[in-house]
């Protein structure tokens, strides 16, 4: 599911509703039909992995970043993570692999890899819930497209509930549902193309989008 609006619009709220860091003034949000609120803080959280817009490096080596997903993860478990976040390439090319160290922030890798790097580091945790925020802001259009191509990858291959805030809708193709949220609300929902038929915002917002890349050309 991919969540979209304009600035306002309630999209980080929802995220931070999600893992109770804040608590719903009213209504109730269900994970397989129980209250969120029936479930230990503890036992929530371990249900959601998390990629944030901009990823925190440590000085340390590829494979301790993953372990920060879950210290204790097999070889075999980091080899998946790292498979299924589409970073085997570059993590191979790197001067000793998952024991090369990156430096403070990995200044080593590009924007891209450093994103699919985290994105391995949250899915070692095996949690069915993957939430990711704005994680294609800060990517070009290239590193984009290997980006979603991967989550698509996750979505094939696990049980993974994912959701993605973005507000750019090139990020939204994959997604089985969209939901556009306005002022808290709502709005729209559907696939991309149900929603470009509905010609209401997220249309008009794909087409002033897709004119910005074409200028950019």
């Amino acid at each position: 599911t991919a969540v979209v609006g304009p600035s306002g619009s309630g999209k980080s709220t929802l995220i931070d509703l999600l893992p109770r860091l804040r608590l719903p003034t009213k209504g109730i949000i269900k994970i397989d039909g129980v209250n969120i609120e029936k479930y230990t803080l503890k036992s929530l959280r371990e249900m959601i992995s998390y990629v944030p817009q901009s990823p925190q490096i440590f000085n340390g080596t590829v494979k301790d970043h993953i372990l920060y997903g879950r210290v204790g993860a097999t070889k075999n478990e980091i080899q998946e993570a790292i498979r299924l976040s589409g970073s085997e390439d570059f993590i191979n090319q790197l001067p000793q692999g998952i024991d090369t160290i990156l430096g403070e922030d990995a200044i080593k890798l590009s924007g891209g890899q450093r994103q699919r790097l985290d994105l391995a580091r949250a899915l070692v945790r095996k949690a069915p819930i993957l939430i990711l925020d704005e994680p294609t802001s800060n990517l070009d259009a290239e590193s984009e497209d290997v980006f979603m191509q991967a989550l698509y990858k996750i979505h094939a291959e696990r049980k993974t509930t994912i959701i993605i805030i973005t507000h750019r809708l090139r990020s939204t193709l994959y997604a089985d549902n969209i939901i556009v949220l306005k002022q808290g609300k709502v709005k729209e929902s559907g696939s991309h193309s149900k929603l470009l038929q509905q010609n209401g915002w997220y249309a008009k917002v794909w087409k002033m989008q897709e004119l910005e890349n074409l200028e950019s050309i």
